[in-house]
């Protein structure tokens, strides 16, 4: 049984303002970097008590935080590059031009794009499949005239929400809570069933009918749009990117539009052929996409080769860099709150400050069985404001066996809430900071796609805990 207890410092305190201050900016629509850089300093100076180790704190936590982007970051970059040059050379429209004939209109080009997003994540995982659902599919939905933060939101509820959440395919997630909870993870998939359903179906459901009306953009390419902030900016010194590439070399385009899915397919086939998952997997799509960037630089443009893989990759990182900025700052100061303390602060601390303000919550309020599911969302939720998802599913897992204990209820269903909290909130939809790869490949406001998201996700958590109340 878990002890649920812990001791609460000045620190926790200071931290717990700290979020709540940075959730109210957001609401205010400002911008966080500054808040966080603030805290980072105070969160510092409190941990060490000298006002160099404070200075220190926000430079360490911010390289922490890059070190932990740089993946992430990495693969935005290439896979935008790739766009970029399969736009250059019209191969984007040419492996797109079959499904556009069933993208008849926004909707439907929404639920395909979201449904394709999901198969993909089951087998794949999220990550990887946002960098070959948006090299591959991206350029087509926008093009057909979805909004990129309607794709994004697509893209995201059923990635990183239903197929990360759920994970039947590949178990990562309830194979972490049913270790900790003490039983079999085919109780998870079965028991909390129906709540994962609710959840997904619910979330999306809601998603689609607040948003259907402003779905529809005005038509463009994934390369216009990601372009987009950089012609601003260099408008008055260059001609438009798009139009005077325009006229490129496009014997190449037959070539890369079909080889291009295969190359994809063969990634998908190696996956399953040596069981690569996570970082694994996103480091072979991500190195196919630069191979296949040079390729269709080499057959394109010839002599030109060289300079053109220069400008593709310097444009994708730039794009990558824009976007990551003010993220690494905010993610920053949310690692504090996880296991990342640990390489921020040293190893005198070892608990995440979200970890245990949900350990003291839990030990503190009055527990019946539904009192118990709320606090098990609620604590799942807390814990998945470090932008991880996964690092709170041991928690939630060993609270549910401790919950039914207490109140004799369900340990699956305590289970499998407190798994879709901390994958839906840190895994994520709800947290900007946990949202970056969708919107960096979108191109839209990671803060922005937060809020669409927010109302839906929470109309399936209301559904979902009225589904647990009965089950439970």
């Amino acid at each position: 049984m878990l002890e649920l207890t812990t001791t609460l410092t000045s620190l926790h305190v200071l931290y717990l303002i700290g979020v709540i201050v940075i959730l109210f900016v957001m609401v205010m629509r400002r911008d966080t970097p500054i808040v966080c850089i603030l805290f980072l300093f105070l969160l510092g100076l409190t941990a060490t008590g000298t006002l160099s180790g404070g200075i220190q704190t926000v430079f360490n936590a911010s390289l922490y935080a890059a070190k932990e982007f740089m993946e992430i970051i990495a693969t935005i970059a290439l896979i935008t590059a790739l766009s970029k040059c399969l736009s250059d050379l019209g191969s984007d429209y040419l492996m797109m031009k079959p499904l556009s004939r069933i993208m008849c209109s926004s909707s439907v080009t929404w639920w395909i794009l979201g449904i394709t997003m999901l198969l993909f994540s089951l087998f794949l995982w999220p990550s990887p499949s946002v960098a070959l659902v948006g090299a591959i599919m991206l350029p087509l939905v926008i093009k057909k005239g979805l909004n990129p933060l309607a794709a994004a939101m697509a893209m995201n509820l059923f990635g990183h929400g239903i197929a990360l959440s759920y994970d039947f395919v590949i178990q990562g997630a309830p194979a972490i809570s049913a270790a900790a909870a003490g039983i079999n993870t085919q109780e998870i998939l079965t028991t909390g069933a129906p709540l994962f359903i609710t959840m997904g179906v619910v979330t999306v459901t809601a998603a689609f009918l607040l948003n259907r009306k402003s779905m529809d953009n005005i038509p463009m390419t994934l390369h216009d749009f990601s372009n987009k902030g950089l012609q601003k900016e260099n408008a008055s010194h260059e001609e438009n990117p798009v139009s005077k590439e325009s006229a490129a070399p496009n014997r190449a385009a037959l070539p890369l539009a079909i080889f291009t899915p295969l190359a994809f397919l063969g990634d998908i086939l190696l996956m399953f052929l040596f069981d690569l998952k996570g970082g694994d997997a996103t480091s072979l799509v991500s190195g196919t996409a630069t191979l296949l960037m040079v390729l269709g630089s080499v057959l394109g443009f010839s002599f030109k080769a060289p300079e053109k893989v220069t400008d593709y990759l310097t444009h994708g990182f730039l794009f990558a860099i824009r976007i990551f900025a003010p993220v690494i700052l905010i993610g920053a100061f949310f690692f504090m709150g996880g296991e990342g303390i640990t390489s921020i602060l040293g190893e005198q601390y070892q608990s995440g400050i979200m970890n245990d303000w949900a350990i003291w919550l839990a030990g503190k309020a009055p527990l019946n069985r539904y009192m118990a599911a709320a606090l098990q969302m609620v604590i799942g939720a807390l814990t998945g404001l470090d932008g991880s998802g996964f690092s709170g599913l041991p928690l939630t897992g060993a609270l549910s066996h401790t919950f039914s204990l207490i109140t004799g209820g369900s340990v699956p269903v305590f289970a499998s809430l407190g798994q879709i909290t901390a994958i839906f909130v840190g895994g994520g939809t709800i947290v900007p900071w946990g949202i970056i790869p969708v919107a960096a490949i979108c191109n839209v406001s990671p803060t922005e796609l937060a809020r669409k998201n927010l109302i839906p996700v929470l109309i399936g958590f209301a559904c979902t805990f009225a589904v647990a109340c009965v089950l439970i």
